[in-house]
């Protein structure tokens, strides 16, 4: 078949959410409205965010009645696709990957925002993917590519993505669809139509331009704290300043100074030229004193800028109300936590014997935007004073103890193991069965690189080779 008997074809990849339907729809309907034949069909993705749900469209270049009426396929082939559309950036790796993207054919239009795969959240280690690989990819592999951050043009807009989608994949010109009857597709929808025509246009005007769009600029750098510049050299300045931070926020400047004074420890016997092991030590360790307890969970949830995020989120108008429910399952170690060491302890111990641990737990649903909700979880954070003086704070020491000793004592003979044994920390977050899962281990990571530094008992030690004669 030559290329004017063959029909365009379109692939969309889009999230739960975001209106791949409704972009799918459009398209049908502004091809509809210039007279070319098209069709569309969809296969569901999966929930959780462990794949899209993709759009398969076929547009012929052909105006119904100029010719037989054509046969439209109703699934896409790798190698045979004009126009590739994904809302986010690893969607548009998998295409990549799955051979639709194909230089001599395809044009590729992404949004490089991140949304998270479940992949990428369910270890307890930073298992986010580099896209790096992604964008350079798309810019080998594309006959075209058009990326540029949609996410945040359609927040700017005040409308969802698929309209910005829809504006770049109309302002690519690949398709024989002009922009008027995009429009009026978007107008024929009814509900939202102006702000989508909104996000249309911005999407419109970044492809269509003859320049790519500019990179974000890269955010500015965290200043840096008065009291790490003093004590640590240049290459730990940041990491060490945001750690600062957010143990000033936490806990106050004493228990920051505490923090400062185990990482001189660290750079005591740091013997990198980049003190990469004060560095990891630091991110771990302002992670590790930062830890989660209700009174941490109560301070997060009734900050203002919270509730702003959350309006944004939504979308809401400054007239329109946004009810906010919290919902939260305490148990019996997050009350313990707040109980004297000893008694703390006790009443663990007592519930671990018993196999009760999570026998106690109590579902709360609090209206944290009304007055009485709010209050109830802000009264929690006064309790923060407190903390230093419970059960949690003083178990949380003494594992980090634990791992600072095991640090210095391997860092001066081997800083690779010394760096292995800094990143064990990763194993401990949450509360409840998930910190027990972590702690759990923690230790064993801990116990396997200590033994791997133990020399080998006398018997099974290999015979040192004899002298030569």
């Amino acid at each position: 078949m030559n290329e004017a008997q063959r029909s365009l074809t379109v692939l969309v990849a889009a999230l739960g959410g975001e209106g791949g339907g409704v972009l799918a729809d459009w398209l049908v309907d502004a091809a509809t409205r210039e007279g070319l034949p098209a069709q569309s069909t969809s296969i569901p993705g999966v929930a959780q965010r462990t794949g899209a749900t993709t759009y398969y469209l076929e547009i012929h270049p052909r105006r119904r009645g100029a010719g037989p009426e054509p046969v439209l396929s109703l699934t896409p082939s790798p190698g045979n696709v004009d126009l590739m559309v994904a809302s986010e950036l690893l969607e548009a790796g998998r295409a990549l990957q799955d051979g639709y993207v194909t230089p001599e054919r395809t044009t590729l239009i992404a949004s490089t925002h991140r949304i998270y795969a479940t992949a990428e959240k369910m270890p307890a280690t930073d298992a986010r993917f580099d896209g790096s690989g992604v964008l350079a990819a798309a810019r080998e592999l594309a006959a075209r590519s058009v990326l540029f951050d949609m996410e945040r043009i359609a927040r700017d807009e005040g409308t969802v993505i698929n309209a910005v989608l829809f504006g770049a994949l109309a302002g690519s010109g690949v398709l024989p669809l002009s922009r008027a009857a995009g429009e009026a597709a978007i107008r024929a929808a009814g509900r939202g139509a102006e702000a989508s025509l909104r996000g249309f246009a911005a999407g419109y005007a970044l492809a269509a331009s003859p320049q790519p769009p500019a990179a974000a600029a890269a955010p500015a750098p965290a200043p840096v704290d008065p009291r790490v510049a003093a004590a640590f050299p240049t290459a730990t300045h940041s990491i060490l300043s945001l750690g600062a931070a957010r143990l000033d926020d936490y806990q106050g400047p004493r228990y920051t100074a505490l923090y400062l004074e185990r990482l001189r420890a660290v750079l005591a016997v740091d013997r990198g030229p980049a003190f990469e092991l004060t560095s990891e030590v630091g991110r771990q360790l302002a992670l590790w004193m930062a830890y989660e307890d209700i009174i941490r969970v109560a301070e997060l949830k009734t900050r203002p800028e919270r509730f702003a995020r959350i309006r944004r989120e939504v979308r809401a108008a400054a007239h329109e109300p946004v009810v906010v429910i919290d919902y939260l399952k305490p148990g019996l170690e997050e009350f313990a936590a707040l109980l004297p060491r000893g008694l703390g302890q006790r009443l663990v111990g007592w519930a671990e014997r018993r196999g009760r641990l999570d026998a106690y737990n109590v579902g709360l649903h609090l209206h944290t935007s009304a007055a009485t909700g709010f209050l109830l979880m802000r009264a929690l954070t006064w309790l923060r004073p407190w903390r230093a003086h419970g059960w949690r704070h003083a178990d949380e020491q003494r594992l980090i103890g634990q791992w600072l000793a095991a640090i210095l004592a391997a860092a001066p003979a081997d800083s690779t193991r010394a760096l292995a044994l800094a990143r064990t920390a990763e194993a401990v977050r949450g509360y409840g069965e998930t910190r027990r899962r972590g702690v759990a281990g923690f230790h064993a990571r801990l116990a396997a690189l200590t033994a791997a530094a133990e020399p080998a008992p006398a018997d099974i030690r290999p015979a040192a080779p004899h002298a030569a004669q």
